[in-house]
């Protein structure tokens, strides 16, 4: 009888909670999309108030009773929250550890003292990729600002020319590579698997990162040729701290969840027995938690402990590492709510019939959804939840590999083309002293370069694998 009712209500929630056709679930989607977007752009509403709000007007355009809807969105924002939330939280730390203990400084100067001349662009998308790997994007472009002005003044260099690959290597990490949220929220939309897509993240990052930044940055810097802004050099987080990290230990902490997350995928592939013990092992040490975990408690003595901190200066790098994710993790949360309203009203389904119709293949519609909503609202990582919730059905009964190609191609497309309604674009402006035009001609055109390139690769991936 339990058994019975179990599966009873498991499809009960199965089934959408509207009977609505496709014509009136389209102009739902249109609709909860529309509002999103005003509201973020119009009232400057914060991005997770503009998604519940958005949420309840997909759902009554769709003809689901409010109850339901309003049910829909809090099951969504919860488990999205309980499957990602901790990930960022971990990030956040171990990028604050980072930044405060001077680990970053030393990564950049390190690789800054063996490079020379040509080799700078080349040492600076190093720089910007090792760093940016747990750091979210705005507080890369912080720690890398006074590397890039300064490299830029003391070398004689163009801005464009060390500052691009810098923005490039941060920008590809954010849309492409986990733990960052975008690409973590579409992972688990898409119940992809985490060490596959970072494995293929890495391959399609490293040949875009180097045409978006050193190749691109060449005619970045004749379009824009401007001196560094003296007055937007900012002081070093290090500089009054007298003890600094080890690089080799930097290094290590910073690649070591990542190195983790890789040696999982490698062994479930070829051992593919879950019984085997060394499997069993790597399962555990490589999912995402743990290997999260085992960086920010590595971290606490190669990062902190070697900064000098004490027990109290390392609770309060902790404490203070959480606090500005508190708007992030309601955003994502409030995107799984989306989605999952999205799933529950039968868009999945709608999405489905209009792929068939249309013959899109499944990678390059995801990476217009992707590309539709970031230049309407902005935000990478709005576009990516969104559009991942869009074609979560798409990617059911998909093998492994597609579905990790489809969280890349997501987050290919929710770089395209940043522009004025985009924070990324006034923080980059400012920074680098810029007029709206000059921002338009590099980090517009950079960002775009990312996005196309990015797909190019991930459908060439496709092709091979």
């Amino acid at each position: 009888m339990t058994s019975l009712s179990v599966e009873t209500l498991a499809a009960a929630a199965a089934e959408p909670i509207t009977s609505a056709g496709n014509t009136q679930l389209g102009i739902a989607v249109l609709a909860g999309i529309a509002v999103i977007v005003l509201l973020i752009t119009r009232l400057k509403l914060h991005a997770f108030l503009a998604l519940t709000l958005g949420s309840l007007a997909l759902g009554v355009s769709a003809g689901a009773p409010l109850a339901k809807t309003v049910s829909s969105f809090t099951a969504g924002l919860g488990s999205t929250v309980a499957g990602v939330g901790v990930l960022i939280a971990l990030g956040a730390i171990l990028g604050k550890l980072l930044a405060d203990s001077g680990g970053a400084d030393e990564i950049v100067d390190t690789i800054l003292a063996r490079a020379k001349g040509r080799a700078m662009p080349w040492a600076m998308v190093v720089i910007a990729s090792v760093i940016g790997l747990p750091l979210f994007f705005e507080v890369g472009i912080v720690l890398l600002i006074p590397v890039v002005l300064l490299v830029a003044k003391r070398g004689n260099y163009s801005l464009m020319r060390i500052g691009i690959p810098a923005l490039a290597g941060l920008s590809v990490m954010h849309g492409l590579i986990p733990p960052h949220p975008g690409p973590l929220v579409a992972i688990d939309a898409l119940d992809a698997n985490l060490g596959l897509t970072l494995a293929l993240g890495v391959l399609v990052a490293i040949p875009t990162v180097v045409i978006a930044g050193p190749l691109f940055s060449r005619y970045a810097a004749r379009w824009v040729d401007i001196p560094a802004p003296e007055h937007m050099v900012p002081q070093r987080p290090s500089a009054e701290l007298e003890h600094r990290p080890r690089f080799g230990a930097t290094v290590f902490t910073v690649l070591l969840p990542v190195a983790l997350m890789l040696m999982k995928a490698l062994v479930d592939i070829v051992v593919n027995d879950p019984a085997n013990g060394v499997q069993r092992v790597t399962d555990v040490a490589g999912s995402p938690l743990i290997a999260l975990l085992a960086a920010v408690l590595v971290g606490m003595f190669t990062l902190g402990r070697a900064a000098g901190f004490t027990k109290a200066r390392l609770s309060v790098t902790v404490e203070k590492s959480l606090a500005p994710i508190a708007g992030i993790l309601l955003i994502v949360g409030a995107g799984g709510g989306f989605k999952a309203t999205l799933i529950d009203v039968g868009v999945g389904q709608m999405i489905m019939d209009l792929s068939e119709d249309w013959a899109i293949p499944t990678l390059l519609l995801a990476w217009l959804i992707a590309v539709t909503i970031r230049l309407a609202t902005g935000s990478a990582t709005v576009a990516t939840i969104s559009a991942a919730g869009l074609v979560a059905p798409l990617a059911a009964g998909l093998p492994s590999t597609e579905t990790a190609l489809l969280v890349l191609a997501i987050g290919a497309g929710s770089l395209f083309f940043s522009h004025v309604n985009d924070a990324g674009f006034w923080l980059v402006k400012e920074y680098f002293g810029m007029t709206v035009g000059q921002t338009l001609k590099t980090w517009s055109v950079m960002e775009t370069i990312i996005s196309v390139v990015g797909l190019g690769f991930v459908l060439l991936l496709s092709l091979v694998l």
